[in-house]
């Protein structure tokens, strides 16, 4: 591809990205495998552009005054990839593939950017964090000592953590079946199975992955599922499953012995798992659909859990440093209806706990409404529940220090290099 047929690439899947309910990862990808001519050089170059673009969404908006895709990418070009006006103008040139030359509006656009840096010091607090205008005093008042931290770690490129399958592999087996392929990774500083990779690479193709040695899965999703706690033959239930990472990282952790039992009511991702699991060399568990919070399966197994993990749906805000775009679909109306349905999934998945068992709350997510607010919520409304410190639970499970002092583990990407998440563990009072 030319410089320029990149440019029009760019601008074409922006503007497909910025759509209400797409992804920007799916949408590149489809884009990507419908057009099998265009290189991975050049699938590399547009992507990296893309996120680029994408990370710095509030503030070439505060430049350009306007959000649409050709204006935020005429904007880029200066204040982030320092091309000269010459050198826009002539990517601009209506030729073949290339973009339809600039306007006079736009050439004033270019003009007005021209030795300056995407960063001004009367931009509002909002757009140099680059989080939802809205979303800024929730956000102050979770951090305010850290918030331009916080919110830059949220804004930077995530690294690749992988689990080791421990069915299959020890870390430095795994270690040394990536390095066979080319691939360098170093052991995380709180998983004792993780490994961190830092850079772009295809780890589908690589031995590892094909043999089940490895599965992708952020560092504190793994901290999670060690804080479980789960034990061969006790009923275990991953009561929102979604794709199964959670859930494969317990199986291996259950030594495959079981029984464990993945809920959802979303039919095509359980059916998805079927193919992790043989993978990985999983048995023990059992996919089960669910109809709803009203399915009479749940009254069936009620008090009969001696672990229930819920790992709940949410905003994903702790993930935004992988999906920079997500942040901007977030309203003030959809974090309300995901905090509502987090209250019915809570109050209802609470009742497969057995008397002494646990539940074990998590979110990916940075807002208290969707963390430290819903568990108080439950507590206040549930007094046959009680907190168990996280730290003191840290110290049977796993080695080395516990990043929280606190009752939660609330972790993020500035202070523990992982996706932001959440973890309660709540045990049912006899």
């Amino acid at each position: 591809m030319t410089p320029s047929a990149r440019i029009s690439a760019i601008i074409d899947l922006l503007g497909q990205i910025e759509q209400p309910g797409t992804h920007a990862n799916k949408t590149i990808s489809k884009y990507f495998r419908n057009r099998r001519y265009i290189g991975s050089k050049d699938r590399r170059a547009i992507s990296d552009s893309i996120f680029n673009i994408l990370r710095h969404h509030a503030r070439l908006l505060w430049w350009t005054n306007d959000g649409i895709a050709r204006l935020r990418t005429i904007a880029s070009l200066v204040l982030l990839d320092r091309k000269s006006q010459q050198e826009v103008i002539d990517l601009f040139n209506g030729d073949g593939y290339a973009p339809p030359s600039l306007t006079p509006s736009e050439l004033k656009l270019l003009k007005s950017c021209m030795g300056k840096s995407v960063d001004d010091p009367s931009m509002p607090l909002w757009l140099s964090s680059e989080v939802p205008e809205w979303l800024l005093n929730e956000m102050q008042a979770n951090w305010p000592l850290d918030l331009i931290e916080e919110t830059n770690a949220l804004n930077q490129p995530a690294p690749i953590d992988i689990r080791v399958n421990t069915l299959k592999a020890s870390r430095d087996n795994a270690l040394m079946l990536l390095n066979n392929d080319g691939i360098k990774a170093k052991p995380t500083p709180f998983s004792p199975i993780g490994l961190r990779i830092h850079g772009r690479v295809n780890l589908q193709i690589t031995t590892a992955f094909k043999g089940g040695f490895i599965e992708l899965q952020d560092e504190g999703s793994q901290l999670i599922s060690f804080l479980v706690d789960a034990k061969m033959g006790q009923k275990t239930i991953d009561f929102c499953a979604g794709g199964g990472g959670k859930t494969l990282a317990l199986a291996a952790l259950m030594n495959d012995g079981g029984p464990l039992i993945a809920c959802d009511v979303n039919s095509f991702r359980l059916n998805k798992m079927h193919k992790r699991l043989k993978r990985a060399g999983v048995t023990n568990v059992t996919p089960n659909l669910l109809a709803g919070l009203s399915d009479p399966w749940i009254e069936k197994t009620e008090a009969s859990a001696h672990r229930v993990l819920l790992d709940t749906p949410c905003s994903g805000s702790g993930s935004w440093r992988r999906s920079p775009a997500n942040k901007w679909q977030l309203t003030r109306e959809k974090l309300k209806k995901n905090i509502e349905r987090q209250t019915k999934i809570i109050d209802t998945a609470s009742k497969l706990v057995q008397p002494g068992g646990r539940l074990i709350y998590s979110t990916c997510s940075v807002l208290r409404g969707e963390n430290e607010e819903q568990i108080e919520r439950f507590l206040e409304e549930n007094r046959n529940f009680d907190i168990f410190p996280i730290p003191q639970l840290w110290n049977s499970v796993l080695d080395g220090n516990c990043p929280t002092t606190g009752p939660y583990l609330n972790l993020t990407p500035a202070r523990h290099s992982t996706d932001g998440f959440f973890c309660a563990v709540l045990e049912r009072i006899s």
